[in-house]
């Protein structure tokens, strides 16, 4: 797993706008990378990589230059091996706040936004304000779900937030 001793070190620039920006840009390569290791099992090192090294690829092949910076691409590395190792209590903390959906049955953008979040807000490593992940995640949500994804996401966060805060990760 990556380490975030780079992260830590710029804990005193964290409501600067481009911390913010990269780490949105983290989360939403995370939760593509994340998709593509659910649905189709490929390698997440090589997913994070292709991730990388094109950022915004669109159908027309003419992809905008994003640049991901460091800081961003160990965030990146950090959530997505954080969520793979840790996916069966990620998953059991789902299942127990969402019980008339089995986790292997939900929508595979709505786990895996869940897993991101769950994650994060759990992660001992991690400082990111609850309100600031979950709303980060119904964004996400909104951007790559269904019409009730982002609904569904903020429900299942808002009941399974005690337990995340606990610290289990």
């Amino acid at each position: 797993m990556t380490n975030l001793a780079t992260v830590r070190e710029q804990k005193s620039n964290e409501s600067t706008p481009v911390h913010i920006q990269d780490r949105q840009l983290a989360r939403r390569l995370a939760i593509q990378a994340l998709f593509e290791v659910d649905s189709v099992d490929h390698r997440p090192g090589d997913v994070i990589d292709a991730r990388l090294a094109n950022p915004e690829p669109n159908e027309n092949g003419d992809d905008p230059e994003v640049v991901v910076s460091d800081e961003a691409a160990d965030f990146l590395r950090f959530l997505v091996a954080g969520v793979i190792k840790n996916r069966e209590a990620l998953d059991t903390i789902i299942a127990r706040y969402a019980p008339e959906w089995p986790v292997d049955q939900l929508a595979i953008i709505d786990r895996n936004v869940l897993r991101l979040a769950l994650f994060e807000i759990g992660c001992r490593e991690l400082h990111t304000p609850s309100k600031v992940v979950i709303n980060e995640a119904v964004e996400l949500a909104k951007r790559f779900g269904s019409d009730n994804s982002p609904r569904f996401v903020n429900g299942v966060l808002g009941a399974a937030l005690h337990d995340a805060q606990r610290k289990p990760f």
